[in-house]
């Protein structure tokens, strides 16, 4: 028999409301849970995106299958809660004028690109996409994106907007997060990614093209040394083919001079799903 706390309700999953922070916290007393600092074997989740946007139905760029990984990492926390020193939750967080937006970009008519159109370098070149913001730059890391990381710019859906409900964390996992946290006595950390108006930033270690002179343009050694003091690092969230993805390249590249690193890293293959565009 599962002995999970009495406020959680896996129907809530993929729903908006108000957690009961009274309840949250009387049930995490309640567990009388050794605090993290006592933990022997340090055990480090990471949750990627799982973020109103991603994974309700109603989302504007809804991940299919979220709705049940996400109860999965839940109950993943909630069995394990006693062993999971510290949790980090990624937010991806993005604002009206990026890269990526169709606000960035029009054809010679001035009509911007619908969602998930492709923008090559060969495009902008022919006149078919202009830029209009900053020419130089966005036409150069086109360029840059094709050549490094092997792919064309797609324009996605807004989605996650900073100040929106949709950049919020699914509320039942919010819940068990804050719980995990009261109940071990060690904060959680959340970790925002992707506001550089001038690249994408799927990975949570790295935007896809280095922006130089910004504070959060390369890459995040700070959380790479965190991950690096755990004994064991557990990935989750999504979307499994996009951000999640090229997290756990970032990490395999980080840690290839180090087997014995490698070794600690696991996927949490369960409680994460594939995004169906581009």
């Amino acid at each position: 028999m599962n002995n999970y706390p009495n406020f959680y309700n896996p129907q809530n999953i993929g729903s908006l409301f108000y957690p009961d922070y009274g309840a949250i916290a009387a049930a995490a007393e309640a567990a009388n849970l050794p605090p993290a600092a006592q933990d022997k074997q340090n055990v480090h989740l990471v949750v990627i995106d799982m973020q109103v946007d991603f994974c309700h139905s109603n989302g504007s760029l809804h991940v299919p299958g979220s709705v049940g990984d996400i109860q999965r990492l839940i109950e993943f926390i909630y069995t394990h809660a006693d062993r999971i020193t510290n949790i980090t939750c990624s937010l991806d967080s993005h604002l009206p004028h990026q890269i990526f937006h169709a606000a960035w970009w029009a054809d010679a008519q001035g009509n911007h690109p619908a969602p998930f159109t492709l923008i090559s370098y060969e495009d902008i070149k022919a006149g078919k996409w202009r830029p209009l913001v900053d020419p130089v730059w966005s036409t150069n890391y086109v360029k840059k994106l094709e050549e490094q990381a092997k792919k064309v710019l797609t324009i996605w859906p807004y989605h996650v907007m900073i100040g929106s409900i949709g950049n919020a964390l699914d509320p039942e996992l919010f819940s068990a997060v804050m719980w995990h946290s009261l109940a071990r006595k060690t904060q959680p950390t959340w970790l925002t990614k992707g506001s550089i108006p001038l690249t994408e930033h799927y990975s949570i270690i790295q935007p896809e093209v280095p922006v130089p002179n910004h504070p959060l343009g390369g890459k995040n050694k700070a959380f790479l040394d965190t991950l690096a003091d755990a004994d064991v690092v557990l990935i989750a969230g999504e979307a499994e083919s996009h951000c999640v993805l090229e997290t756990v390249e970032d990490l395999v590249e980080d840690f290839s001079a180090k087997p014995d690193a490698l070794q600690k890293i696991y996927f949490l293959r369960d409680c994460t799903s594939p995004v169906l565009h581009p």
